[in-house]
């Protein structure tokens, strides 16, 4: 297989059923019933919305980093400015430039697309799509905050650090491992 044919397969089989079993705040959950080969299946899995995520890097190649409470692992971990695809019919780019705004209050003068992933293709429809934001400035509005996002800690972090740091396993949060190592390949491709 070439390089440039390798890629996933989108497949659309014959659903049978589908309903959200479970409402929830933020995403839900569904119920699909659909037919596989001679099969008839049933699947769980989150119905989410998408989101972004924002590899912010500075002049110095520093990678823009915060910290915040997060409940179901009981851990204030690290991560890039992310955000929910919840407005409808926003563009994943705009809804980034809004994401790094409301989370850090900064701006970016560009923005380029880095990757997109499915984060829980098993159990979850969400895919998520990073950009490589620089030549950042201070937003001309300040963002109140509140419940865990109220003590968002920001840092900024040599980029190569926050790579050890994944690699090291001292750093888990699956978006903020995808955003600094695709970023850091990007910049050392350049």
């Amino acid at each position: 297989m070439m390089p440039e044919t390798l890629r996933d397969e989108e497949l659309n089989p014959e659903i049978i059923s589908s309903e959200v079993v479970f409402d929830g705040a933020v995403w839900d959950v569904r119920s699909d019933r659909f037919r596989y080969g001679d099969s008839e299946i049933t699947r769980h899995y989150v119905d989410h919305t998408g989101a972004v995520a924002i590899v912010a890097i500075d002049e110095n190649d520093r990678v823009l980093l915060i910290q915040q409470y997060r409940h179901p692992i009981r851990s204030r971990d690290w991560e890039l400015p992310a955000g929910l695809l919840d407005i409808e019919g926003e563009e994943p780019l705009l809804a980034a430039q809004r994401e790094l705004a409301e989370e850090t209050d900064l701006i970016a003068a560009d923005w380029k697309p880095l990757l997109s992933t499915f984060t829980t293709p098993g159990g979850s429809n969400e895919i998520v799509h990073f950009f490589l934001a620089t030549g950042l400035s201070d937003a001309p509005d300040t963002h109140a905050r509140t419940e865990e996002e109220a003590d968002i800690r920001v840092e900024w972090v040599p980029l190569a650090d926050a790579v050890t740091a994944v690699l090291d396993g001292r750093m888990r949060n699956a978006l903020l491992a995808n955003g600094v190592l695709a970023a850091s390949l990007r910049r050392a491709e350049r």
